[in-house]
């Protein structure tokens, strides 16, 4: 595969079923297999004491830290261990290790800082999807999108990654989420370092039992953090890293869009209280005060797109 020093870390919870089978996939090129045991309460331990694989570091927390609480312990270990690449493979046998060499080749010619799984390029898997899960992917996706800053981003959820060592040293590892928000929350710390993101097209393979992560729940948990993040990446970049085009449009913007939504809006509740139609003039003057906020905020965002990280390499 490579001489590039690679390091597989698995964040393990319930997993000892299937772990070891896991394990015992992991290409020999792989110099590293760092497995963190989670507080795991199914006999996790004694699973791995029996793998004899020599590159095998188990690592264990006396409580459960969660999947990003396991990932940050992992991949500290991992940086100290002089990985030049980092991978994240789940031990539930969902994440195929036969597909690590299409997640490090983009690494490995420096084309990307970092790569991540993507179910969704296999229409099969698409089609299967029921509509409601269909729908919540997408509505995901499309927050994570805004949240993260790389638009060309899908399957927000995989937790299959690869990365390089060189950003993973320039993150703070203490602003990455403890729980399921991990992966999310390392897409918009990526971002602020400009990194590089590829996606890479997989199957999904499952090992016995759906994931626990639901769309549609996971919208309604993360909703007002990605809202945050979103605010927080604009704020930073286009107000004090830099002062371009794309805030003038949303100065401009979000308060035209405000105002014409909140002016209709009492304009709206007054004809119905009072029974009196709201003239020609002012059922004008929030229109276009909307028409406008969104058109500004609308190519604000067509601008940010062609700035994610890497557009124009």
């Amino acid at each position: 595969m490579t001489s590039t020093s690679v390091a597989v870390v698995i964040p393990a919870y319930r997993v000892a079923p299937r772990v070891a089978d896991v394990i015992a996939q992991i290409p020999p090129e792989v110099r590293h297999i760092i497995v963190v045991n989670d507080a795991s309460p199914d006999g996790l331990s004694d699973t791995l004491a029996r793998i004899s694989d020599p590159r095998l570091v188990v690592l264990t927390h006396a409580e459960n830290r969660g999947v990003g609480g396991a990932m940050k312990t992992g991949i500290r270990h991992a940086l100290g261990l002089g990985a030049e690449i980092v991978v994240k493979i789940d031990g539930d046998g969902q994440m195929a290790p036969a597909l690590l060499p299409a997640f490090l080749e983009p690494l490995l010619a420096r084309r990307a800082d970092m790569t991540k799984g993507n179910r969704f390029d296999d229409l099969s898997y698409i089609r299967d999807m029921p509509v409601v899960r269909r729908l919540g992917n997408l509505a995901l996706s499309f927050l994570v999108k805004a949240a993260s800053g790389y638009w060309h981003l899908f399957d927000p959820c995989n937790g299959y990654l690869a990365l390089r060592a060189t950003l993973l040293s320039r993150l703070d590892l203490d602003r990455l989420d403890d729980r399921y928000f991990f992966e999310i929350s390392l897409l918009c710390e990526a971002y602020h370092r400009q990194a590089v993101l590829e996606d890479v097209p997989m199957r999904p393979v499952y090992a016995g039992e759906p994931s626990s992560l639901s769309p549609l729940g996971s919208i309604s948990n993360f909703v007002p953090r990605l809202i945050q993040r979103t605010a927080r990446r604009v704020a930073l970049q286009y107000f004090m890293r830099d002062f371009s085009v794309v805030s003038v449009f949303v100065v401009a913007g979000l308060p035209s869009l405000l105002f014409g939504v909140a002016w209709s809006a009492w304009h709206w509740m007054q004809s119905i209280r009072t029974h009196v139609t709201a003239s020609t003039g002012t059922v004008v003057i929030g229109l276009l005060a909307i028409t406008l906020g969104f058109q500004l905020l609308l190519q604000a965002v067509v601008l940010d797109v062609s700035n994610q990280p890497g557009r124009h390499r």
